[in-house]
């Protein structure tokens, strides 16, 4: 009889045991579900320092404005503010162009942003045939060119100019030779080089 009431209670003890067990695991999961509203997953390893789990999330930024204004002759303008204040504006346009029978789009524009220091930063730029050119404050300026140099600089330039002046001349009374500066002028757009035409 003893040991009827020895089994009786070992077996009492233990469905205890489990039962509590059950009800920590149905708390546990109610508090997590409570606190993990977004459903992320968690680590499986308990961590019994820290009683949050720490995730670094990326911060949602709202578009504030837009606008864009668009053309038939391919001009066009646009517009935009973020919540993290950078602003955004550019206008464009096709331009004529010699050696491009495309056209060239040119496009001006101005951005500002903050920057981590806290300095608002402002930056005009433009892009056309020459390339694209920026200018702001944070933007260092190079240093002037010597007077010698540019004057020597000046002389090449005025060179080639002169040069180029006496080829379009020859093209006008030669056919066989402006056909021949056609193929160059596009041999050297197309980063090609064909070499000097004048003795040819």
């Amino acid at each position: 009889m003893k040991v009827l009431i020895l089994i009786a209670m070992l077996v009492l003890s233990c469905h205890g045991q489990h039962q509590h067990q059950h009800q920590h695991q149905q708390q546990q999961q109610h508090h997590n579900q409570h606190h993990n509203v977004n459903n992320i997953p968690r680590d499986e390893k308990p961590d019994h320092h820290r009683h949050e789990d720490l995730r670094e999330t990326s911060t949602w930024i709202p578009i504030l404005k837009y606008n864009k204004e668009q053309s038939e002759d391919g001009s066009y303008k646009t517009e935009y503010e973020t919540g993290n204040n950078i602003i955004h504006e550019e206008t464009g346009f096709l331009k004529d162009f010699d050696t491009n029978p495309n056209g060239v789009l040119v496009q001006h524009g101005q951005y500002s942003y903050q920057s981590p220091e806290g300095q608002l930063v402002n930056v005009q730029y433009t892009a056309d045939e020459n390339g694209f050119r920026a200018t702001g404050d944070h933007i260092p300026t190079p240093p002037a060119i010597p007077e010698e140099i540019q004057k020597g600089l000046d002389q090449i330039y005025a060179g080639i100019k002169l040069q180029q002046e006496r080829l379009e001349q020859r093209a006008k009374t030669d056919p066989d030779f402006a056909r021949k500066l056609e193929e160059r002028r596009i041999a050297n757009q197309n980063g090609q080089y064909i070499g000097l035409l004048e003795n040819q």
